[in-house]
């Protein structure tokens, strides 16, 4: 098994058979994830002849882990995603009353992968709610450690409830909490440190992109110190470290009220490109936008920490157990998620190979059900059928 190894910077310094553990996920996980392989394994060895290789290893989370080892993220797991930096899993369920909020969060905290990457872009031939999907090109820089999900909060009712209200109201002066006595709390952390990171990583993509500009997209009008602060330092860290770069005309920097953006990323999308929030907006921002070019079914997602180089990509949809062992899941959001691991890799060519059988199985309208029966000419495949589909496709 061979290590990716980070050099100064973040940078990876790829072996040519890296290993990749995976988490198969659960419900519909353990189909997207086969598909997902499948399809990679494909586009690598019609790509580079044997040359280069993924050794894929298998570590736990979720229900199989419960099950297996009594709890749902077992230290393993975490370990090999520090050990070998690079991961990538399908969806994982919430565990059932105390213990994790969300497995999804405990592995981006764990790790500390401050930035949700999500790409959004159309592929012709899916159906969109939007008359002009071509135009919607985004990638939103989603900070993934702090805001609301850092999950500080306490039940109305409760001593913990009660005791914070008193210090709200006793040292610090706070009268406008309507209903105390049945109101819940939660804490909203957001600090100059994390919002600098995210905004250096999505100004440094830019460039390195060629994308023309950084909108930061908050909620400062209202929340004046943390979106307000996120906002405020977003700008100065932009000035200070990528002056030049928007002296010279090659970066814009520009923010956006989080609701208006909402409006005006359906009405003019072709205005923004590189997307820079808070977690709870981003949240909010990616689906709307997946939602355009036609669902979350197809919509990537990664987890990354631009400083040490870890990352897991992911499912961005949920388990779907309605839908599990049945032969019908898309596996586009799992699949283009392993094509931004392969993208992370720097193996562009393995990349642009199932992007181009996707683009040509859509125009001819073979997909799975769920996009297929929207389309004017679609042709429903299987999971099992659409992943055969386009690894032939990549091998033709």
């Amino acid at each position: 098994m061979a290590k990716i190894n980070i050099l100064p910077g973040g940078v990876l310094d790829v072996p040519s058979n890296p290993t990749v553990p995976f988490i198969k996920g659960d419900g519909v996980g353990p189909e997207v994830t086969s598909a997902m392989q499948a399809i990679l394994d494909a586009a690598v060895q019609k790509t580079y002849s044997g040359e280069r290789k993924i050794e894929w290893m298998e570590v736990l989370a979720g229900g199989k882990a419960f099950e297996e080892e009594g709890t749902y993220l077992p230290d393993a797991t975490m370990q090999a995603f520090k050990e070998y930096h690079v991961g990538i899993k399908g969806p994982l369920m919430t565990p059932v009353g105390g213990g994790i909020r969300s497995l999804n969060v405990a592995l981006r905290q764990g790790l500390d992968l401050y930035v949700c990457l999500r790409p959004v872009r159309w592929f012709k031939g899916v159906e969109s709610p939007v008359k002009h999907p071509e135009k919607v090109d985004m990638v939103i820089f989603r900070e993934n450690t702090e805001d609301i999900y850092a999950g500080i909060e306490w039940e109305n009712g409760t001593p913990e409830a009660e005791k914070f209200f008193a210090f709200l109201r006793d040292e610090m002066g706070v009268t406008k909490v309507r209903f105390p006595e049945t109101s819940s709390f939660g804490v909203k952390p957001v600090s100059k440190e994390g919002s600098e990171r995210l905004v250096r990583a999505a100004c440094r993509y830019a460039l390195d992109h060629g994308r023309p500009s950084v909108t930061l997209v908050h909620k400062g009008n209202i929340m004046k110190f943390t979106e307000g602060g996120f906002k405020k330092w977003g700008y100065a860290l932009a000035e200070a470290e990528f002056g030049d770069a928007i002296k010279e005309g090659k970066l814009v920097i520009k923010d956006c009220i989080c609701d208006a953006f909402l409006q005006n990323a359906l009405l003019k999308p072709e205005d923004y490109s590189v997307i820079a929030t808070l977690n709870l907006n981003g949240d909010y921002v990616s689906d709307m936008l997946a939602a355009q070019v036609g669902g979350i079914g197809i919509a990537p997602g990664a987890n990354i920490n631009y400083s040490t180089g870890n990352a897991i990509f992911e499912a961005t949809h949920g388990t779907a157990p309605d839908i599990a062992g049945k032969d019908i899941v898309n596996p586009c959001s799992n699949l283009l998620s392993g094509v931004m691991l392969l993208e992370h890799f720097g193996w562009q060519e393995a990349a642009d190979l199932i992007n181009a059988a996707l683009e040509k199985s859509f125009a001819e309208g073979y997909a799975t059900n769920d996009l297929a029966r929207l389309m004017s000419n679609g042709k429903p495949l299987g999971t099992k059928a659409f992943t055969e589909h386009i690894v032939n496709i990549i091998n033709a």
